[in-house]
């Protein structure tokens, strides 16, 4: 084969069946995802690369090479492929794959599938920037003339460390990150022009960035929100084409937001900064976050229980609200704290459905009031639940201590610096016998580049101060040290990207409201947001860790434990045959 390449016709990834009628929730766990079913052997059939594309070998399955058009793949189906699905002048029309290179498909309709599964550039070995700081300084006492001279002094060395750590990194970073290998070379590219995607119309950007040249992707989305530029196709399937136009680089913007405010932010992080930043945030207008986030108001993950349909925004929340309940085996006599409760939704429910006594807690004034009006529309009486605005080192006790608490991704905001006074203080306010819920989102250690540039655009636009999101080893490295013990911990990032989908459909559907009340910026800031989110979390770059813990103290009844520890009870798609009978 030639210039020909073999490609998979699978249907479009916007189709989705009719969803199947949904059963009202209940408050017990979810019942677990079915195992999906093997994928079939696809007839293949071939076609002409698109212009501009690179030609690639085939990925694999049986050869088609007489017929029309490739097998119609069930929904639910994995496929290996290179695909081809909405035609020529679609951005999903063309995915390579390098020779020899296999990469799975999917189209559930749970989710937003990914029609490019491209790994970027991996992060660098913390070994060689060792290295280059240690030797940078020996190497410029050899070059520079007057520092050979017999009096220099010994200290001078480490005073060089010092000097050149910022420039060593900063050169570094840009290195790595401009020429950086990939994960691996499985997948190629359309290779297709800037300009197929979007109208660069700053005169100074459409200068340097035109055909092949990529777009550092800072510079990408700010000259985005700045309306300097403009999309050619809907922002997501831009976004899933990134690696096509876009480069990973490190650039002086970067560099000058980590240096001048995210690292000051992270060493400072006080009590004052958090109010500033948490008021700025989410007293912007409720009327702002329930234009993506619905009626629900809830800003934390959903929980998806099946991936053969697509649940709505309201189903995949009050999937977890059941699921926090379960985990925590909720009864009129708890004393349940919610730390970080938002706009009350959690609070309302437990205290609605179990009959216990719930206090939120925020720092948000807005979130504050709607969450009281909430609960008072719900029914439930003051003398039942409450919220709060304060901080959480001012959470008062309760009558005793508090026998369930709940903190679904507000940790994220209390800074890596106060992390372990805030879960000395969450250790206070619980019984010894009490159980802890701790939900927080967090990155992979073993990070791409595209992980590092997203964290800090969400850090700089979206959640200022949130400098706690860590890999699920740190934060139960924390956890243990605050003296809990994990009972279980469940890694949620694709529920996450199923959630984002529908925030942003959601944020489509009010596009008018927002540009007419918050203006162009705010649109499109959040518009990238949270298509960029679907996607990260979708591949791992970002997660979202939830984990039920209790006090690591002989006394605890362990056992009782066992009933409510959803991992271990699973639903076996079919019966077994013993083997040792």
């Amino acid at each position: 084969m030639s210039d020909d390449f073999e490609t998979v016709h699978a249907p479009s990834l916007t189709d989705s069946a009719d969803p199947a009628p949904v059963p009202a929730p209940s408050a017990h766990v979810p019942a677990p995802v079915p195992a999906p079913t093997p994928a079939p052997n696809i007839s293949i059939s071939i076609s002409a690369p698109l212009p501009g594309s690179t030609p690639a070998a085939a990925a694999g399955g049986s050869s088609g090479a007489g017929a029309s058009g490739g097998a119609k793949a069930n929904k639910s189906d994995p496929i290996y492929a290179q695909i081809k699905t909405e035609g020529p002048d679609s951005p999903n029309a063309y995915a390579g794959v390098a020779p020899g290179g296999k990469v799975r498909l999917t189209n559930y309709p749970a989710i937003r599938n990914a029609p490019l599964p491209y790994e970027g550039s991996g992060s660098f070995s913390n070994l060689h920037l060792a290295l280059a700081y240690l030797f940078t300084p020996a190497i410029l006492l050899r070059v520079i003339p007057f520092v050979k001279a017999s009096w220099v002094p010994w200290w001078l060395y480490f005073v060089l460390v010092l000097l050149t750590g910022i420039p060593v990194t900063i050169a570094y970073w840009t290195i790595m990150s401009t020429i950086g290998p990939r994960k691996n070379e499985k997948v190629n590219l359309p290779g297709r022009p800037i300009e197929y995607y979007m109208d660069i119309k700053d005169p100074g950007l459409k200068k340097k960035y035109h055909g092949n040249n990529k777009i550092p992707m800072q510079i990408f989305y700010d000259a985005y929100f700045e309306q300097k530029i403009d999309l050619k196709h809907d922002i997501m399937d831009v976004l899933e084409f990134r690696w096509d136009w876009a480069s990973m680089q490190f650039t002086p913007e970067l560099f000058r937001y980590v240096f001048f405010n995210f690292i000051p932010d992270v060493l400072m992080h006080t009590a004052r900064q958090d109010e500033t930043q948490v008021r700025d945030t989410y007293d912007r207008g409720n009327d702002f976050y329930e234009w993506f986030l619905g009626p629900q108001m809830i800003y934390t993950s959903g929980i998806i229980t099946d991936i053969e349909r697509e649940e709505t925004l309201e189903q995949l929340q009050d999937n977890k609200l059941a699921l926090v309940c379960a985990k925590l085996a909720l009864k009129p006599s708890d004393t349940v704290l919610d730390i970080g409760c938002g706009w009350g939704t959690f609070t309302a429910f437990a205290a609605k459905n179990f009959g216990c006594d719930v206090t939120g807690v925020t720092l948000a004034k807005e979130q504050a009031a709607f969450g009281n009006e909430r609960i008072k529309k719900a029914g439930v009486g003051p003398s039942k639940a409450r919220i709060l605005c304060l901080d959480y080192r001012d959470i008062p006790q309760a009558k005793g201590k508090y026998n369930k608490i709940v903190t679904l991704e507000m940790a994220e905001h209390v800074g890596v610096r106060h992390y372990g006074k805030f879960l000395a203080n969450v250790y206070d306010l619980l019984e010894d016998d009490g159980l802890l819920l701790f939900q927080v989102a967090g990155l992979r250690p073993q990070w791409q580049f595209w992980d590092v540039i997203w964290g800090l655009f969400m850090n700089k636009y979206v959640f200022p101060g949130a400098d706690a999101s860590l890999h699920v080893g740190w934060v139960i490295t924390q956890l243990e040290k605050a003296g809990f013990e994990v009972r279980s911990c469940d890694v949620l990032g694709v529920h996450y990207s199923a959630t984002i989908d529908r925030w942003l459909k959601n944020w489509k559907a009010n596009e008018d409201k927002v540009k007419g009340k918050y203006g162009e910026k705010w649109w499109r800031v959040w518009l990238y947001f949270l298509a960029s989110s679907v996607i990260i979390a979708r591949e791992g770059g970002s997660s979202l860790f939830q984990i039920t813990l209790h006090k690591n103290l002989n006394a605890f009844h362990r056992v009782e434990g066992v009933l409510t520890h959803a991992g271990i009870h699973p639903k076996p798609p079919r019966e077994f045959v013993s083997v040792y009978k």
